[in-house]
């Protein structure tokens, strides 16, 4: 693929790699370039995916774009807060950072992304500092800069194999110049070229190629990435203290007070990108002083408070979604969510039984670190008695996971996998038949009995969901 050229690559991306995620942009960008459109138009799309719904509420209650810290518990009150297009902006990019999570060269895809995220951070306070009135775009625009490089190293196959290859082996070699040789186009003109075919907005080009007068926004945007560069060369750098000293100059700051934002800003980008999901790029992010990337990304896994009108809600918006003919991803996801924000769960995951039905596979998953708990989750059914998760399946039972745990059962499989002993399993039945299960852990706060019973009724609404499918003649996804 590395002679495709430029267009040839823009078109690979869009056409075989990402038609998931360009379905996302078109109803977006439809909704958000049309002046009629309605906030109910746009929540709709956002509501259709419950893992999204649950990262676009966690960013817009973080100090990133709610720095008033109003309570963001609904996505209406989103739009409120953030307003119209910058939701749909944070839409589309909560988007494509998930799309690039899926794989390809994953060093480099987190490398990519630790410094956009780190740049972004930088960049926004810059143009804070400097009374830009749109910092919350400058944060996109900054963030989405290297768009066309984490596509490439995402889905870039075997030509991505052979530039990191070269990279490593001349690393005195301008890059630029060994993406000439391999490519015949430099990265940064993917960026521009996805950018303008996404319609990601005029300031992302801009952050790829810079114009040749730059308002404070561009310079602001630039200034974040050039830091965000120095910084993985060592605070202590010669670069580092460079660009330190042009940022200072930038905000009209003494040095030692920007030296102090700085490392603030830079465990706040670790957080961000906790936020969005991509912990890999969140450890990366180079912390100065005492505070490390992981103190930030602990910081940045708060548990939601259980919400009992919450349950209800959610329970009555999947009644009356089981009277028409929903997909059942729709409902298992509406299901996880109800389970994970309105129980205030720590993580909650759902697995499916194989078509084979000898292993349970984990499909999807929320809360702290869930994609990895998500991989994890595979389980061989071997029939061993007393072991849980055969149990399960032999008893089609729900158990409660506790110290001591449940008479004659080991948990010693599940614990050494899952990382954590404690919580709520239970079977999706159909027919009287267990065909996978969801999932719960309880974090720091522990459950009651009101807990533990609105898990499984949460539990058993997603098995009826499965017979109401199964009626329709339509079999589940495995």
């Amino acid at each position: 693929m590395g002679r495709l050229g430029l267009q040839g690559w823009v078109d690979h991306i869009r056409d075989q790699d990402m038609p998931a995620f360009g379905n996302t942009v078109d109803s977006v960008l439809e909704i958000t370039s049309n002046e009629n459109a309605s906030i109910t138009m746009l929540s709709q799309v956002i509501l259709q995916d419950a893992a999204l719904t649950t990262k676009v509420l966690k960013l817009s209650n973080s100090v990133i774009f709610n720095p008033a810290r109003q309570p963001v518990s609904t996505i209406s009150r989103a739009v409120t807060v953030l307003g119209f297009n910058v939701l749909g902006q944070v839409v589309l990019t909560i988007c494509l950072i998930d799309a690039f999570l899926a794989g390809g060269l994953r060093g480099r895809v987190a490398a990519e992304m630790a410094r956009c995220f780190h740049a972004a951070v930088q960049a926004r306070a810059a143009a804070d500092a400097c009374a830009v009135a749109q910092v919350e775009e400058v944060f996109i625009a900054a963030l989405l800069g290297r768009v066309g490089e984490m596509a490439f190293w995402c889905f870039g196959g075997e030509t991505a194999n052979e530039l990191d290859q070269a990279l490593n082996e001349q690393p005195d070699e301008r890059p630029e110049d060994l993406q000439m040789d391999l490519l015949s186009f430099r990265l940064r003109s993917l960026t521009t070229s996805l950018a303008r075919e996404w319609r990601l907005g005029s300031m992302v080009v801009s952050a790829a190629e810079p114009v040749a007068h730059p308002g404070p926004a561009e310079k602001a945007i630039a200034m974040g990435h050039r830091l965000a560069a120095a910084a993985e060369q060592g605070w202590g750098s010669a670069a580092a203290t460079k660009a330190l000293t042009a940022y200072a100059e930038m905000l009209q700051k003494p040095l030692d007070e920007v030296k102090e934002l700085v490392a603030c800003n830079a465990a706040e980008a670790a957080r961000v990108a906790a936020q969005f999901g991509a912990t890999d790029a969140a450890r990366l992010i180079p912390v100065p002083g005492a505070g490390t990337a992981e103190a930030a990304i602990a910081s940045a896994a708060v548990d939601p408070e259980a919400d009992p009108l919450l349950q209800l809600r959610i329970l009555r918006d999947l009644a009356m979604m089981l009277t028409g003919k929903p997909s059942l991803n729709e409902v298992l996801n509406l299901v996880l969510e109800g389970i994970y924000r309105g129980l205030g769960m720590h993580r909650a995951v759902f697995a499916l039984l194989t078509t084979d039905r000898t292993t349970l596979q984990g499909k999807a998953g929320l809360g702290h670190d869930a994609e990895a708990l998500v991989k994890r989750f595979l389980f061989r059914l071997d029939g061993t008695k007393g072991e849980l998760i055969n149990e399960i399946f032999m008893r089609s039972e729900a158990f409660w996971l506790r110290e001591p745990p449940p008479r004659g059962i080991s948990i010693a499989r599940f614990e050494k996998a899952i990382g954590i002993g404690e919580g709520f399993i239970a079977p999706i039945t159909t027919h009287g038949r267990a065909i996978g299960v969801f999932f719960a852990d309880y974090g720091a706060h522990q459950p009651d009995e009101d807990t533990w019973q609105g898990f499984q009724h949460f539990v058993q609404q997603a098995s009826l969901s499965f017979e109401h499918v199964a009626t329709r003649g339509v079999a589940p996804k495995r």
